[in-house]
């Protein structure tokens, strides 16, 4: 019924940090991403190089990419809105592919993109090829897939016609998300199975945010359908700066903790996620949303007062 491995993609030094008003200094980027590559995780998104002025929150992008010492076994790639995105993060050998984004629906691709769907097409299609014909990986973020802030519910088919055009272009791998959270796994099971109908399931992967708490529920629902690629934030860190209400993606932890109970492979350590998270919310001193996380915090609390009666 469920597949025997799965591949989990950390979004968290891109997606995770993006809509934060606490600046993480550079250094302090670098060693995060260097400690999630030790756990395991065999993909993760560095940071975008969309203009600073859109994203301040990772102005820092051409200094990320140059700091990363690159392990062996890992694929990094970065976020790049169209060509002269591309160009930029072309010039850093450490990155093995790119990802470029667009909307479901029209208004949130307004907001998000300042174009059209219609419009935005081209600039899809030429940031593609061009990555391509450099050597690299293409992935296309295809947001609000099933929720938009703006609109309500997503057109399943306008997903699939939107999934499949960029296939077309080049796209390796396309990435359906729940931008804002809300979807169910009933909604779930809808987009998806149209998608497997008429798309390899082996070139999708699912995106889900955590808003109201069902993106576990919506993962379990996806693996049914035969998915086995999921975005994933340690720490459960995130959110759309032009979606309003949308909170962190779902916990790479929460993830990890929930497939090892179900016998599912996915060979990254959670105890090593978990101390990334843990890093990084003492770094923006503020509480993280992952329950993996405050439960082996608790645990970890209770273990040092063990300790500091047992040492009196």
């Amino acid at each position: 019924m469920y597949p025997k491995d799965v591949v989990i993609k950390e979004v968290g030094p891109r997606d995770g940090l993006q809509n934060e008003q606490t600046f993480v200094p550079t250094e302090t980027k670098i060693a995060w991403i260097h400690q999630l590559s030790d756990s395991g995780l065999q993909d993760i998104e560095l940071t975008s190089f969309v203009h600073p002025k859109w994203i301040p929150a990772l102005k820092d992008a051409e200094a990320v990419v140059q700091g990363i010492k690159k392990k062996e076994g890992v694929h990094y790639s970065a976020l790049v809105p169209n060509v002269k995105g591309l160009e930029r993060a072309l010039t850093f050998d450490v990155l093995d592919g790119v990802n470029v984004f667009m909307s479901a629906t029209e208004s949130h691709n307004q907001k998000n993109i300042n174009k059209s769907i219609a419009a935005t097409f081209p600039v899809m299609k030429e940031t593609i090829m061009e990555a391509k014909r450099a050597g690299k990986t293409v992935r296309a973020y295809v947001s609000t897939a099933f929720f938009c802030p703006h609109e309500g519910r997503t057109n399943p088919e306008k997903v699939v016609e939107i999934s499949d055009t960029l296939l077309d272009y080049g796209a390796d791998e396309i990435s359906i998300g729940d931008t804002i959270g809300i979807a169910s796994p009933l909604q779930v099971r809808e987009t998806v199975t149209r998608l497997v109908e008429r798309l390899p399931k082996e070139k999708l992967a699912m995106h889900f945010h955590d808003t109201r708490g069902m993106a576990l529920a919506n993962i379990v629902t996806a693996l049914e359908l035969g998915i086995t690629t999921f975005d994933s934030a340690c720490g459960g860190l995130g959110g759309c700066p032009y979606a309003a209400g949308a909170s962190g993606n779902v916990a790479t932890e929460d993830v990890l903790y929930m497939l090892d109970q179900m016998g599912i492979q996915t060979n990254v350590s959670i105890e090593k996620v978990v101390y990334a998270a843990q890093w990084m919310e003492k770094t923006l001193n503020k509480k993280l949303s992952s329950k993996a996380l405050d439960v082996y915090t608790r645990q970890s609390e209770k273990e040092r007062q063990k300790e500091d009666v047992n040492g009196k």
